[in-house]
């Protein structure tokens, strides 16, 4: 996403921040056969922005998916943790074929102050999520950092605008996000679906995961995505990085064949980092945005490493 952007300006820009924002979706959990799957246990927590699944026993590590993603996108990861960890696999509403009841209201922060209202509940959950959910554990770590131990923010940005450039503000990318929002939901179904079969060879590396990825999307509440969609663009944690005394690793994708290459990847996640005191950076090579589907083993490598950090 990142390498094709520096060449396109304007119009053609926007169509791919766009489309890029719409195709962070995940479903590579999809492939994982049922029976393999550890038997989820009963969580009586209750709420119309999220549900979470809980399997395994130990330490609490909570999982959050991406825009327009399912859970599934987490089940290897979280089948193999469970052995050790009491995972909690988080979907949020409007996703992914969950129910969505709040039509072009607010996502982000009503979604935030569940996530919160259920880590109160646990012993200061650890905390992993992608993109959009990497920033929401991100804020979730600002706003109520006494809820969590950590935090570990995969292939995410603290201000998704930055995507049109370093010097994009809030205010400058309003616009963008209420253009983006509309012409969402102003999509057909086919047009839609054409649309994300083409954002998702950008995402991820292997067919199988592309295609589970845009069935995802196509099964999302199209007002929930335009909400989200728009409340990601417009909002920047970048502000409240320097106060935050949460442990945070960035983990980041570089690919070479079709994907942000190093160096551009690197300056990139070094920069919008910058002003988080002892941020661990670190990057994953051979991966387009969706890390757990296309380097799982590098990924399992660095959430080990994250965990065995914070005991």
């Amino acid at each position: 996403m990142i390498h094709i952007a520096r060449r396109l300006s304007g119009p053609q820009l926007r169509a791919l921040f766009i489309a890029a924002l719409v195709g962070l979706i995940a479903g590579v959990g999809l492939l994982i056969a049922t029976e393999a799957r550890a038997q989820p246990a009963a969580t009586a927590f209750a709420s119309d922005r999220l549900s979470v699944e809980v399997i395994g026993a130990g330490p609490d590590v909570i999982l959050i998916p991406g825009f327009a993603s399912s859970r599934e996108v987490w089940r290897p990861l979280a089948e193999r943790l469970s052995a050790t960890h009491r995972v909690h696999l988080v979907q949020l509403a409007g996703f992914a074929g969950e129910p969505w009841r709040h039509g072009d209201g607010p996502f982000l922060q009503p979604a935030l102050d569940e996530l919160a209202r259920y880590a109160a509940t646990l012993d200061r959950p650890a905390v992993i999520g992608h993109s959009m959910g990497g920033l929401s554990g991100l804020m979730l770590a600002q706003q109520r950092p006494e809820l969590i131990s950590r935090v570990m923010s995969v292939d995410s940005l603290p201000f998704f605008s930055v995507l049109y450039g370093p010097q994009v503000t809030v205010e400058t990318a309003r616009l963008y996000a209420e253009q983006t929002a509309r012409g969402m939901l102003a999509l057909d179904e086919a047009a839609f679906r054409a649309g994300q079969q083409q954002v998702a060879i950008g995402m991820a590396r292997d067919e199988a995961t592309r295609a589970a990825m845009v069935e995802w999307s196509v099964t999302s509440d199209r007002r929930a995505l335009a909400s989200a969609i728009r409340d990601v663009m417009l909002t920047d944690a970048k502000p409240r990085l320097s106060t935050m005394t949460t442990p945070v690793w960035a983990v980041y994708a570089s690919d070479a064949d079709g994907g942000a290459p190093a160096a551009m990847a690197d300056a990139m996640w070094s920069r919008e980092y910058a002003g988080l005191p002892g941020v661990r950076l670190e990057r994953v090579d051979g991966s387009r945005h969706f890390i757990m589907a296309d380097q799982p083993e590098r990924l399992n490598e660095l959430v080990d490493a994250f965990l065995a950090e914070g005991r």
